[in-house]
């Protein structure tokens, strides 16, 4: 776990309940301004072809959306910055209002068949394709370029890696079919070793 991870969230209020709850409080050393990803997170991004990202709007409420693509979509630029290429959705734009009043976001990572789970905290900010053809290109499979409206830039202040306890395994229709190939040819082979007897 990055130290400043807890350091940020560790504040008086949490170690208050972990005094309460626990009779003790966790105490964490200073820790650098921010923390840079490493192979293993790079590794985990790039192969997720989803995740929840959260903004706070102007009022204080959190707001969680689901963004999705090909694996690889959220890119990771270098070890402090990651972007994602926005498409045509419901013309709510909550997530870029939010951001235009607060650039504090946090995503949430899921790999559901191993049971992995990684969050990581950011300051990001929004550029309009329109404007910015070169980050399209950058960002976006060239058959998706007509719909991508906006980029997220994400400065990575921090990320923590989630135990597995409690998260049920899920497979994509892609996952349970690869799983299984070996099983239907078997079966196919099986009939035909059926018939040739008969």
């Amino acid at each position: 776990m990055a130290g400043r991870y807890l350091e940020t969230y560790f504040t008086p209020k949490v170690l208050a309940a972990q005094q309460q709850y626990f009779g003790r409080s966790q105490n964490i050393s200073p820790q650098p301004e921010r923390d840079a990803l490493t192979e293993d997170e790079n590794q985990f991004i790039q192969s997720r072809d989803s995740f929840y990202m959260a903004t706070v709007s102007e009022n204080g409420w959190p707001y969680v959306q689901h963004r999705g693509g090909r694996p690889g979509f959220l890119r990771v630029v270098s070890p402090t910055q990651l972007a994602f290429a926005d498409y045509k959705g419901n013309r709510q734009m909550l997530s870029t209002g939010n951001l235009a009043a607060s650039d504090r976001v946090a995503l949430f990572l899921m790999d559901y068949p191993r049971r992995e789970r990684l969050k990581i905290l950011g300051h990001a900010h929004v550029e309009n394709a329109r404007h910015h053809p070169e980050l399209v290109a950058q960002f976006a499979e060239p058959e998706a370029h007509p719909i991508v409206e906006r980029v997220f830039l994400i400065d990575v202040v921090s990320f923590d890696w989630n135990c597995p306890k409690y998260i049920t395994p899920r497979y994509t229709d892609e996952e349970v079919r690869e799983a299984v190939a070996p099983l239907k040819q078997r079966i196919v082979e099986l009939e035909a070793k059926l018939k040739s007897k008969n």
